[in-house]
């Protein structure tokens, strides 16, 4: 009897290709082009948009994304017959498999326990996907296969049957703390939630100060105290009559909910209320099926981007309402939403205006021409379109534009292995922070500190000769428990045999073997089909 246990799986030519194994991508570093970030509103600003090849893009985001991004929603190519430069119907599967796998495992990688997936589909590798996701993701963290109705009217040109809808995948990093929000639909809210805030949540007003019997100063004279207004006044609880009355909330919860309070004034001075909030009451759950009604169709979209873009436009873009709804459902506030397909900007333009922070990844030259310039119109408010209205766009907000440095290692002349010129003095710290596991993270005290491992494990890059003396003079710094790698160009011999604390690795010896260098692109035979105009007009005017 045969006892060999064999899982379950997809397999497909070239699926265990050294190549695309995600340990043999090289973790490049991100060199942020300050002409084209814009960032005038906030310097600091964590919304980043990367132009480069998306498998390089990603693995550039470990490890100081690993575990942070709430939300991914790619849209990957569909694998339709025009996707491809080349069509051959015996291997196209195997190639569409091979092009997302290392993503996907890469995009787990950067997802946090309550985070989810959500990738959209049609039916040519919608279930070749989901086998895909599970072995991924694992089968047990399946949220759900979501419906899009994406036309609203029959392909009167088809052979067989009119597609109508396209599929979500939504997989859980974690299936036990996944966050699922409750949906509000437009007709049920309350009028009196008639307020938004800056991050699009409705809510109306209560004032702070307790009315009615309760509105006395003797009913709980702990809650009798004053609040600072904005203009440094002191306000205290006073009934209309002038008579001392008392705050809903104590002190403490004034202080952990301060961000919910919302000061108004009127002639008689200032008045304090609190904010309560649509998604604090009961909604209903997400359905598995979002009706082109409540959340537009390809033509909705296409609208959408021939308002920002009139010369061109994407052949499968996404409707601004359907990724509002997907990050109302699987995030809060102030979380990061990623798109590692960012074609057109969508994501990043409607995650920008919902108030979540969003890293978008674009290969092609639609970076600069549709995602950069889009975003502008998103931060300067010309953007009126898809959503703004919807959560009262106004404009606000920034965000970074990054290029991928180039491979650390180049061949020169004589076909030897030698550190690119590009990477000089902190380009070469970062960069070797990424090949050898490290955080990036200069010390402000030790000069030695350039980056920070597991533990008191530190990294020391250096370009100089590395001397004894010059390792003694750490070893009298290092702290009880800590540790240190050195990575010099050149280090004196016996340097490395003085303390056992310290390991040196020189360079770029120490890390040729650690992934694949020379890599431009990570790119598939695939291309992103463009509509022209008479198309899209032929299109509306077929469908009304």
């Amino acid at each position: 009897m045969n006892n060999n246990k064999k899982k379950l799986e997809l397999t497909w030519i070239g699926k265990n290709n050294p190549e695309y194994d995600i340990a043999n991508i090289e973790p490049r570093i991100l060199e942020e082009n300050t002409e084209l970030s814009n960032c005038k509103n906030d310097p600091n600003t964590e919304n980043i948009i990367i132009h480069g090849d998306n498998l390089l893009a990603l693995k550039a985001l470990l490890p100081e994304y690993e575990g942070k991004v709430t939300c991914i929603y790619i849209d990957p190519p569909y694998n339709t017959g025009n996707a491809f430069e080349q069509y051959d119907d015996s291997v196209e599967h195997s190639t569409w498999l091979s092009l997302m796998k290392p993503r996907l495992e890469l995009l787990k990688i950067l997802l946090n326990e309550k985070g989810s997936i959500w990738v959209t589909l049609d039916d040519n590798e919608s279930h070749y996907c989901k086998i895909l996701l599970d072995e991924i993701f694992g089968r047990q963290n399946f949220v759900a296969n979501m419906i899009w109705e994406k036309a609203d009217s029959p392909n009167m040109d088809s052979k067989y049957f009119s597609s109508k809808h396209d599929s979500v995948l939504v997989y859980a990093k974690n299936i036990e703390s996944v966050i699922v929000n409750r949906i509000y639909n437009a007709d049920e809210i309350p009028k009196h939630y008639n307020k938004i805030d800056e991050n699009g949540d409705r809510y109306y007003l209560k004032p702070l100060r307790a009315m009615g019997v309760d509105g006395y100063r003797e009913k709980r004279p702990s809650m009798y105290f004053s609040i600072i207004a904005p203009d440094g006044t002191e306000v205290y609880p006073k009934n209309a009559d002038g008579s001392d009355s008392r705050w809903r909330w104590g002190l403490e919860r004034v202080e952990k909910d301060k961000k919910r309070l919302e000061w108004i004034k009127t002639k008689k001075g200032w008045s304090l209320y609190f904010r309560i909030y649509l998604k604090d009451s009961k909604g209903t759950p997400p359905e598995t099926i979002w009706y082109h009604k409540d959340v537009g169709t390809n033509r909705t979209s296409k609208k959408e981007i021939k308002d920002l873009f009139p010369k061109d436009i994407f052949s499968t873009p996404k409707p601004e309402k359907l990724i509002q709804k997907v990050i109302h459902v699987s995030t809060i506030s102030g979380d990061i939403v990623l798109d590692s397909f960012l074609g057109s900007g969508t994501t990043s333009a409607v995650a920008h205006k919902m108030g979540r922070k969003h890293i978008g990844i674009e290969m092609g030259e639609h970076a600069y021409t549709h995602c950069k310039t889009r975003l502008d119109k998103v931060v300067d408010g010309s953007d009126q379109g898809g959503i703004s209205k919807a959560v009262e766009w106004k404009g606000g907000g920034a965000y970074k534009f990054y290029e991928l440095a180039p491979s650390f290692i180049m061949k020169d002349e004589f076909g030897n292995p030698v550190i690119d010129g590009f990477y000089n003095d902190t380009k070469l710290i970062k960069a070797m922070c990424k090949l050898m596991n490290f955080t990036f993270e200069p010390s402000g005290i030790e000069y030695w500190k350039h980056g920070v491992g597991q533990g008191k494990n530190y990294l020391y890059v250096t370009t100089q000769l590395l001397t004894s003396g010059m390792v003694q003079q750490i070893v009298v710094r290092l702290g009880v428990g800590e540790s240190l790698i050195i990575c010099p160009k050149k280090f004196e011999p016996g340097a490395e045999k003085i303390d056992d604390r310290i390991t040196i690795k020189k360079i770029p010896q120490s890390v040729l073997k650690a992934c694949h260098f020379g890599k431009k692109e990570y790119l598939l035979p695939i291309k992103e089909s463009v509509i022209e105009d008479e198309e899209i007009e032929a299109d509306t005017e077929d469908n009304l």
